[in-house]
Formats: C-alpha cells, structure tokens, sequence
C-alpha cells in the first residue's frame, strides 16, 4: 500500500527537500523510502549513549577518557617493552605485541566517537560512517580472538613439544599465523559489513547505543527479516565457533600433558606459563559472550550499552595488567624500559 507524503525535517543540514513515496510495512512505526538505495549518502543515525542527563555528561567523557588514555598507554608500553627487549623476541610475545596493536585498533573504533561527541554536543553518525565503524569493530574483535586462539597453539607446542618448540614454532610459520589472523578478521569484517549495507533504514533513525551495534541496527531496519538473522548466526558460528574450539582442544592437550608431570613444583611451573592467556580468554569471551546474551533477554537497550562498556573498553584495559602482573619476564621488561626511560 502505498501513501504520499513529505518526508520528515532532520534537525541537522540536509540537501533540498524532496517528496519520495513512503513505504508502509506491517510495522505500523517503519516507514520506509520505496528507492532507499538513491539515500544512502544523506541517511544519517544518531547514538543516543548512555543517558540524556546533561549532569551525567562531564562524568561519562571523564570515564571514557580516562579509561581510553590507560588502555592506549598500556598496550603501547607492552609493545615498546617487547620490542625493546631481546629476551622478550619470541613468538609468544611477538603475538602479545600484536594483540595489544589489536585492542589499541578495537577501543580506538568506538570510544573516540563517543568522547567527541559528548564535547560536541553532536552525536550524528552518517550511515557511511556507521558501516565503517562497524567494519573496524568487528575487524579487530575477530583479530583479538583469532590471535587469542592462535596464542593458545604457541602454549600447546611449548608445553607439549618443549623440544620441539623452535623448529614448529620458527619466524615463517608465525608470520604466516599473524597474516592469516588478519585475512580471516578482514574477511569477517567485510561480511558482516556486506550483509548490513543491504539493510533499509525508516527516517530519523535512533540507535539507543554508543556505537553502531549490529543488534540494535538488525532491531531498527525495515527489512532485518529472520534470513538476516540465521546468516548473522552461521557467520558468527564459523568465526567464533572455530577460535573458541581451537583454544578448548589446545588446553584439553596442555591440561592433560600437565597432569602427567610428576612433581608439583612442575605442573605449577608448566601452568603459570599459560595463566595470563587463560586469565584473557576468559575474561574476553565470558565478557563478549555475557553481553549478547543479556541483550537477547533483556528489553533495555540502555543497559545493553552498558553492558557493552565491558568488552568494547574494560577488557582492551585491563588485558596489559594481566599480562604485566602475572608474567616476570614483561615485569622485567617494563623496569628495564622505564629505567632508560628515566
């Protein structure tokens, strides 16, 4: 059925205004373009954050900025500490290296945006500009667990190959590792931006999040029907359903070959060389994997971006305290860094 009608004002500067036919979908409250595709560069969403208290705005940036600055400042000092120390050029600190390069990319995506935009008083994002942050997100969170997985390899040779360790684990093979890390994350990434630039989007679009959440932009489409759903599911199956086994069948091994040691001091010592990346995974997926379950069940979409702070910004922070705190060698490292620093 189809109605004519002007299309409704943005607050923000637009070209001239033009009638277009409305769509009028089951859904009584989406109204679509009928030639959507011909708007794509003036449709523009706008992220609502956390809350409309213009109280609680200094408090936020102060938040977000401050917790932004540890996390940049951490993951760079575990960088220049791995590539300013000799002891640390081996493959399971060279895969640190690039896993804090990877968070630094993934809060760099998002909390930048939203610091801009609480000193701008201007939370507008172009529908470009949405899929573009969408694409670097989930560019560099599938890098985080590709590289996580591909971490858990390295401990699984080292602690049940020891003597084979440098031959298996030799530069080519681990630059071939990191670059099939990145293949794998970019052609995540591009899927998942693919399948959301086929999705129409109703007039004035809010997204009540502080980024451009893949949920929340299925929730509001006109046309994010259940085939868009099954497919955002398998894709994310394939991409973490694989990283997630290989990590599980990688200390299934380590424990059992662990357990096999005879004395304590041993399985102690054999354990501690892999706690830090334990300490990692759990703390990533049972983050990532707790805020889209509490967004399936939950009706709040506020809480939701919430909940998200978690995995978009706390685990990239605490990850360089981690691996600071429980490994000696990065302990070292820092202190020799800091020392010729000062």
């Amino acid at each position: 059925m189809y109605t004519h009608s002007h299309a409704h004002t943005h607050t923000h500067t637009q070209p001239p205004h033009i009638d277009y036919p409305l769509l009028v979908h089951q859904n009584p409250v989406c109204l679509c373009y009928v030639e959507p595709q011909n708007l794509t560069g003036v449709l523009e969403f706008l992220l609502l954050g956390f809350s409309d208290d213009p109280e609680l705005q200094p408090v936020i940036f102060s938040l977000f900025l401050s917790m932004y600055l540890v996390t940049m400042l951490g993951n760079l000092l575990i960088i220049l500490a791995v590539s300013s120390d000799s002891h640390l050029h081996t493959p399971m600190y060279l895969f640190l290296s690039i896993l804090s390069l990877a968070d630094i990319g993934f809060t760099s995506t998002t909390v930048p945006k939203v610091i801009l935009d609480i000193k701008t008083h201007n939370r507008v994002i172009s529908h470009m500009g949405c899929l573009i942050q969408l694409s670097f997100f989930i560019l560099f969170g599938c890098l985080d667990s590709v590289l996580l997985t591909v971490m858990a390899y390295d401990r699984f040779v080292a602690i049940c190959y020891p003597l084979h360790y440098p031959v298996i684990m030799n530069p080519r093979l681990c630059s071939l590792l990191i670059l099939v890390s990145f293949l794998i994350s970019l052609l995540d990434s591009q899927l998942h931006c693919l399948m959301m630039s086929q999705l129409n989007f109703c007039i004035n679009v809010e997204i009540p999040h502080f980024f451009c959440d893949i949920p929340q932009l299925l929730r509001l489409s006109c046309n994010g029907t259940s085939t868009n759903k099954l497919f955002l599911y398998f894709i994310g199956a394939i991409f973490g359903g694989i990283p997630v086994s290989g990590i599980l069948f990688s200390y299934t091994r380590i424990v059992s070959s662990i357990l096999r040691v005879p004395s304590t001091g041993g399985k102690y010592k054999a354990f501690s060389t892999c706690g830090s990346h334990l300490s990692v995974v759990c703390l990533f997926y049972g983050t990532g994997l707790g805020v889209y379950l509490s967004s399936a069940v939950s009706h709040s979409s506020r809480k939701d971006a919430v909940t998200s702070v978690m995995y978009a910004l706390v685990v990239p922070m605490l990850n360089p305290f981690i691996y600071s705190l429980r490994n000696g060698d990065v302990k070292r490292a820092l202190q020799r860094l800091l020392n010729r620093t000062v």
